[in-house]
């Protein structure tokens, strides 16, 4: 790639929202033929900001969540104080606050600021394709590949998630080397709601990035336990988070007003495994909880 990489990018013809929507095969070579140059583009957006780009560090983490985690990766016996953070809202859906309110503009406005670079971004198909929806896993075409990100994003899937659902969810263990994730924002009039599904996922962690004051209306998470016949719309606060199994059917409700943000992010295992309900669970200690995978990245990515 050369230095004019950012530029190239900028001006590159892109597919229309229709080919998108309808997952045209040029669509996808359109993103396969440009990764490096995509790439490249983001490095060099990132270093043509400097200073100018909100520091995407520890302090966005809740400081109760943030020093339960370190502590637990120091003394893995210690795991309990993360664990005691957690409240079961639903059967299988836990709670938790997970970003610091007072520090969400900053990945906010990091945000806004990937928007306006004009560099093209995959959203995720049939969920969202407006200013606020971007893949950010590097598996998916057309990902958020500046470098400062993805550093943000890998302590987040590596040093939060994936210890935090073993610990909630043991029988994942095994069914969580893989990580995967997206953005997206709702809005009243376009990408309205998301019908019941289960998720492609063992574990599901949907943070709302929201800030303090930016109010909406509808747009809850329905969750369906089927067994008990129980079904509950949750609603989170800014920088709080819902984790669960995939398998656990829910739904977004149509928003009515204003707007919601939300990072979605799924860990499965090699080739799209899933730890499944009844599925028997691994016997495995603190210490092994809290480790990084041995595995890398298949470039499996479920849609």
């Amino acid at each position: 790639m050369t230095s004019n990489s950012l530029s190239a990018a900028r001006t590159i013809e892109r597919p229309t929202r229709e080919a998108m929507l309808e997952r045209a095969p040029s669509v996808q070579q359109f993103w396969l033929q440009n990764q490096d140059l995509f790439e490249d583009a983001w490095k060099q957006w990132e270093a043509s900001e400097g200073d100018n780009l909100s520091n995407l560090d520890g302090s966005l983490y809740d400081a109760a969540l943030r020093t339960a985690v370190e502590r637990a990766w120091k003394d893995p016996e210690k795991e309990s104080d993360v664990k005691a953070l957690w409240k079961e809202v639903f059967p299988g859906v836990y709670e938790a606050q997970f970003f610091n309110p007072e520090q969400l503009s900053t990945l906010r406005d990091y945000l806004s600021s990937v928007a306006d670079a004009n560099i093209p971004l995959r959203p995720p198909y049939g969920i969202s394709l407006n200013r606020g929806g971007a893949m950010l896993d590097s598996r998916s075409e057309g990902y958020l590949a500046a470098p400062g990100f993805q550093a943000f994003y890998e302590t987040l899937m590596d040093i939060y998630m994936r210890p935090i659902s073993r610990l909630l969810f043991p029988d994942v263990t095994g069914y969580d080397s893989q990580t995967f994730g997206f953005s997206i924002q709702w809005q009243p009039n376009t990408d309205t709601s998301l019908r019941a599904h289960t998720d492609a996922s063992s574990v599901t962690l949907n943070i709302n990035l929201n800030l303090p004051g930016e109010d909406f209306s509808g747009s809850g998470v329905r969750f369906f336990d089927n067994q008990a016949r129980q079904i509950s719309e949750l609603n989170f606060a800014p920088g709080t988070a819902l984790i669960h199994h995939g398998s656990v059917p829910h739904e977004s409700m149509p928003i009515t007003e204003g707007e919601r943000s939300n990072l979605i992010l799924w860990l499965y295992g090699e080739g799209g495994q899933v730890a499944r309900p009844g599925i028997e669970t691994q016997n495995i200690d603190a210490k092994q909880r809290w480790t990084l995978p041995g595995v890398k990245s298949d470039g499996f990515a479920p849609f």
